[in-house]
């Protein structure tokens, strides 16, 4: 049987993520090549962005995982968890962006769809990246130094997380979101 991880389960969300990535890609590939964005992948896109993404992954990151890694001597204002923490506050402004425009982008106005595409496509560059520093550096960084019984704690704290509601949302709901985009767009 193999040791839990501190980090398995946020690996895992990781996965989540970047196929609704994907999902945003595919969708601004397809709006490129026919001049049709469907705002209503896109709107959901952005929720789950904003709930699973952020409220829910990056929030066990900042309250949980990340202050035990300084308790351990992992500076927060320098080094690996202060680039994670300024990528954290990128991608929000990104989903803000995207949240903002849309409204206006489906009505019609152009600047307002620029916006939008220019925040979506700079979201998936940045959450492409950020997830490969997390697993590859971060996580490894964990892995390896927090020990079992704080691991124990951690993994039942991220299960306490999962138990909340995210703007009314259960995990479930967030997940349902995936189940959409992904049949709505398989080839992602």
């Amino acid at each position: 049987m193999s040791r839990e991880t501190p980090t398995r389960l946020l690996r895992e969300q990781h996965v989540h993520i970047l196929k609704v990535a994907d999902v945003l890609d595919e969708i601004l590939a397809r709006d490129a090549a026919a001049g049709d964005l469907d705002f209503d992948a896109v709107a959901d896109c952005v929720s789950f962005i904003r709930l699973f993404a952020d409220a829910l992954h990056h929030g066990k990151e900042e309250d949980l995982l990340f202050p035990e890694l300084e308790a351990l001597g992992i500076p927060r204002h320098a080094g690996p968890i202060a680039v994670m923490l300024h990528e954290h506050r990128q991608g929000r402004a990104f989903a803000a962006t995207m949240a903002d425009a849309l409204g206006p982008a489906r009505t019609g106005d152009a600047a307002a769809r620029s916006r939008l595409v220019d925040a979506a496509h700079g979201y998936i560059a940045l959450i492409r990246g950020h997830i490969l520093k997390e697993d590859n550096i971060l996580f490894e960084m964990a892995d390896q130094i927090i020990p079992d019984p704080v691991c124990r704690g951690l993994c039942s704290a991220y299960e306490g997380v999962c138990q909340r509601r995210f703007e009314g949302c259960t995990v479930t709901d967030l997940e349902a979101i995936l189940a959409r985009l992904v049949k709505a767009y398989p080839d992602a």
